[in-house]
């Protein structure tokens, strides 16, 4: 673990190390900016690493989050060039994949609600194809022979995320930032209504900036006054692999179906997930929840039934109140808050890391996370906030 820390007056503090922190530390650090990540536990273990690492904004907008959805095609369009720089700064290749994503129907109803998502799609302008049976076949053979319907969005692809987070970490490093792991809690010290650096075992690093991208976490945080507390909580996702022929993949792009997603990976493994619990930090695994995912994917993909069991785990989505980021400046001078992503961190990442580094270096906020700020949940937040974190 790293316990070299930077403090002098003017570096940026991040509380958090997950994909989101990262990606900020690496862009400040290469703009030339100190910056030091503090990390609880070990940086990029928590839903970074439970992620699928789906880049799929048009796939999987949904009604009412149009101010989402831009920002989310907005940060799709940044991950060519966000991947090719991480991988040159790095020297980990992570696995940007552009297969594009496919969305199937099993079952009439299915295609129903396919067809609804179609024409959602074409009046945001998302390059869709609707596809027949057969032609949902030619691009994956080892589908059920009796889906009803497929959607094909070229334009979605993925990355291998826990490449993602080794790769941030080392570019971080690379490019002059400090990650500090393993160091338990880190708290916000506030003086004079503004935030002045973070503590750690009773010593303060000073900072002229802190930011909080501690994803389910973010709200526990110590030392955040109450009218900076975002109003995140953990949305718990139960997943599982399972191992395929690398040679022989029975999948070669992402698949959702009308239950579960399906993600393979070019080592063999095919990730399925996930699902959705409201059961706070419990990082139980369910038989249950393998049960309806194994389910899920096994009606789609009939030939997993023989495929071994590669492993199963749990993530904590940080969930706000209405699924979108909570995004920038709060009710606390120097205090940043890049948390909330909910099931996006992954494809946020870029314009995540884009828009928060501005923030800091410029002192202005960008067009695209203005819809994000905290202050859009008015005054009602603090108040439920404050239930969920004595709960």
């Amino acid at each position: 673990m790293n316990r070299t820390y930077n403090t002098s007056s003017e570096m940026t503090a991040i509380v958090g190390g997950g994909v989101i922190g990262l990606s900020i530390g690496w862009r400040l650090a290469a703009a030339g900016q100190p910056v030091t990540i503090f990390e609880r536990a070990e940086a990029g273990k928590a839903a970074s690493w439970a992620a699928a690492g789906m880049l799929a904004a048009g796939s999987e907008v949904e009604p009412g989050e149009n101010a989402l959805f831009a920002l989310s095609s907005r940060s799709q369009a940044l991950w060519p060039k966000f991947a090719a720089e991480l991988v040159e700064t790095s020297g980990i290749d992570i696995q940007l994949r552009t297969d594009g994503t496919l969305t199937i129907a099993l079952t009439q109803d299915d295609l129903g609600r396919l067809r609804q998502t179609h024409a959602l799609q074409q009046r945001l302008g998302v390059a869709s194809t609707w596809l027949n049976r057969i032609e949902a076949l030619d691009l994956e053979p080892h589908l059920n022979p009796r889906l009803a319907g497929g959607l094909f969005v070229p334009g979605d692809h993925q990355v291998d995320n826990r490449l993602v987070v080794e790769a941030l970490k080392r570019a971080v490093v690379r490019s002059g930032g400090r990650l500090a792991e393993g160091i338990g809690d880190v708290a916000v010290r506030i003086g004079d209504g503004h935030a002045i650096g973070v503590d750690v075992d009773g010593v303060l690093h000073a900072a002229d900036k802190v930011i909080i991208a501690a994803g389910a976490w973010s709200s526990l945080v110590p030392g955040l006054a109450p009218e900076s507390i975002p109003p995140v909580r953990p949305i718990k996702g139960q997943m599982l692999a399972l191992s395929m022929d690398p040679a022989a993949p029975l999948l070669t792009r992402v698949v959702w179906t009308p239950k579960a997603y399906l993600v393979p990976r070019r080592d063999g493994r095919l990730i399925i997930g996930a699902t959705t619990e409201e059961r706070g930090f419990d990082t139980s695994q369910t038989a249950g929840a393998m049960l309806s995912l194994l389910e899920s994917a096994w009606r789609a993909l009939p030939g997993i039934e023989e495929l071994p069991i590669a492993e199963t785990w749990v993530g904590f989505r940080p969930g706000s109140r209405d699924d979108a980021p909570i995004l920038g400046a709060c009710g606390i001078e120097n205090l940043i808050l890049a948390t909330g992503h909910h099931r996006n961190g992954i494809l946020l990442a870029p314009v995540t890391a884009e828009t928060i580094t501005s923030l800091v270096l410029t002192g202005q906020t960008a067009s695209e996370i203005v819809p994000f700020a905290l202050d859009r949940f008015g005054e009602t937040h603090l108040k439920r906030t404050q239930l969920w974190t004595s709960a």
